[in-house]
């Protein structure tokens, strides 16, 4: 059950019009009062042909009229209006269920409290199946107004309460860490002006988007207007940035101004602060292309960066805030056939990218520069790059979720969930290129047989599932491969299966997979110089060293090694 209490309005006998009325599709029938503050005298022009809407608006005002009356300073602020909507698959309601709805709604609100004979005025219209709306006037009978502050926060629980006790569909308490709904009014003027979204969700994205872009506050308020977005910036007397609100082209109002927004009104971790606070979270002095003759792409360092620990709670926060940003950077620079699922995944986890805890943002620093460095690189990722990065990207998704969970962060660990399985999705199309070229030259029986027991030796636990996964003929060409360039198998897959469980993993091959083209892309380190190195080291140490620390060397072999010698 969602109750969303609406900002104060000026004008009871207007939203009596609408609750009264047909609606804009004709989708209200049958508008009468089932509860209010003295259901006896009250006029209900649902229910009494001679009431009007003009009488009940004057009944419900007559104490906003007389405290006008009585002070000079009038009030005209004392509309309080709050749709109450049962979810599609909740069972019908009667009148007199939404009535005792509708009153512990206004208790908890503070608009009538238990046994306050003095409260507001207020009445509960119902106008379809599924949903109420409950009116007031906050002025009290006598006088005074009403205590509402964090008023939705207690509504909010009293619903949670509600769908217990009548057995509705159970909800999530809130946090305070979403992003404000849209208003009617809002969802009204983009579809009547075409647009696939209301204004404040249009912008959220594209401030999301510029994020990864900018490095400090003025450069990301310009990014902003570059990118053909109104901005207004409010100043100190310094000529420092204080604050900024953003309008959308084409969302005037009635006299031809331009709408603006605030940030912290488009989501609560969007405020200037806030961005300002992230945005500095880079070491000094850096750029995002001060790494462009580091050996690595900036696809393959943001794979390493994605592996880390979420430790103590503000830097796991701060990790989870810069994955968001990197998920964003990856869909912007994604081949066009990975964009709509890696776009979804950023939007999904925009939710798990906030929470109550303060994130220590400089702890991110390596993520949040390796989504600078994307989205700043001139050219596209090649296939096992960008298949390692999204496979990576997965996973990290579900270790959010997880500590999201742990924390009992319901609607973060919701979202995780909902960008794993778009990252899922785009992860699967990533490689799927990759698999074919593998696919495409498969190993001989007995190379394959070899490299299945360097898999029994280095992961028992998983060997038979990995072995049994269709994409196995294509971890053994990787395998092959890897081998070709100096890297042992055995080592490979241990390393590759100690960076993530495989328990959960859907196609385990097919994770190990972008591991492995990970981390043995490059040739491994020459092996004759390796052992020269370490026998100069031996032979400083004394004999009885030497002895002590001997071992056969058949003995430190895997099975697979001692095939390949005894082949050899």
């Amino acid at each position: 059950m969602i109750a969303a209490i609406k900002p104060a309005g000026t004008n009871t006998r207007g939203l009596l019009a609408y609750l009264y009325g047909r609606g804009t599709h004709d989708e209200h029938f049958d508008p009468h009062i089932v509860a209010g503050f003295a259901m006896l005298g009250m006029p209900d022009p649902g229910r009494d042909e001679n009431a009007t809407l003009t009488e009940l608006a004057r009944y419900l005002d007559e104490p906003v009229r007389l405290r006008n009356t009585e002070f000079g300073k009038p009030v005209t602020d004392h509309v309080w209006h709050c749709p109450v909507r049962a979810a599609p698959e909740d069972r019908y309601l009667s009148d007199a269920e939404w009535a005792e709805i509708a009153q512990r709604i206004v208790q908890a609100a503070g608009i009538a409290p238990a046994g306050d004979d003095l409260a507001c005025r207020w009445i509960a219209v119902r106008h379809a199946d599924d949903h109420i709306h409950i009116l007031a006037t906050t002025v009290r009978e006598d006088g005074r107004r009403p205590k509402l502050h964090d008023s939705g926060i207690r509504v909010g629980d009293a619903c949670r309460e509600i769908e217990k006790d009548y057995g509705l569909r159970r909800l999530k308490k809130g946090d305070r860490t979403g992003a404000r709904r849209a208003t009617q009014a809002e969802m009204h003027k983009a579809e009547r002006l075409g647009w696939d979204q209301t204004s404040p969700a249009w912008l959220q994205d594209r401030i999301r988007a510029a994020i990864p872009h900018v490095t400090g506050a003025e450069e990301f308020i310009a990014y902003l207007e570059a990118s053909g977005i109104a901005v207004q910036v409010r100043r100190g007397p310094s000529g420092d940035l204080l604050g900024y609100a953003a309008g959308r082209p084409g969302d005037v109002n009635e006299a031809g101004e331009q709408i603006y927004h605030s940030g912290s009104k488009i989501s609560p971790d969007l405020s200037l602060p806030k961005i300002t606070a992230r945005l500095e979270s880079s070491q000094p002095g850096e750029h995002p292309t001060a790494r462009r003759n580091h050996p690595s792409t900036p696809w393959h360092q943001a794979t390493d960066a994605l592996h880390t620990d979420l430790a103590d709670d503000t830097h796991a926060q701060a990790h989870i805030t810069a994955l968001g940003e990197l998920i964003e950077a990856t869909a912007q620079k994604a081949p066009d056939h990975l964009r709509a699922e890696l776009q979804a995944a950023s939007k999904a986890f925009a939710r798990a990218q906030r929470s109550q805890i303060r994130a220590e943002d400089r702890a991110a620093h390596a993520l949040r520069s390796a989504a600078r460095d994307i989205v700043h690189t001139a050219t596209g990722p090649d296939g096992s790059a960008l298949a390692a990065l999204v496979a990576a990207l997965v996973w990290a998704a579900i270790v959010a979720g997880r500590w999201h969970e742990a924390q009992h962060h319901a609607h973060q660990a919701d979202a995780a969930r909902q960008a794993v399985q778009h990252l899922q999705t785009a992860a699967d199309r990533a490689l799927a290129p990759t698999l074919a070229e593998l696919t495409a030259r498969p190993l001989r029986d007995q190379a394959r047989r070899v490299l299945a027991s360097d898999v029994r030796a280095a992961v028992p636990d998983h060997a038979e599932r990995i072995l049994a996964d269709p994409a196995w003929p294509a971890l053994a060409t990787v395998l092959a491969d890897a081998e070709a360039r100096g890297h042992q198998p055995h080592q490979l897959l241990k390393e590759a299966a100690a960076q993530r469980e495989l328990i959960t993993a859907r196609q385990p091959a097919r994770v190990l997979i972008t591991r492995i083209q990970h981390t043995g892309r490059n040739p491994a380190p020459n092996r004759r110089a390796e052992a020269a190195r370490l026998q100069s080291t031996m032979a400083g140490s004394t004999p009885t060293q030497q002895k002590g620390n001997a071992q056969p060397a058949t003995a430190m072999r895997t099975p697979a090694e001692q095939q390949r010698r005894q082949r050899r």
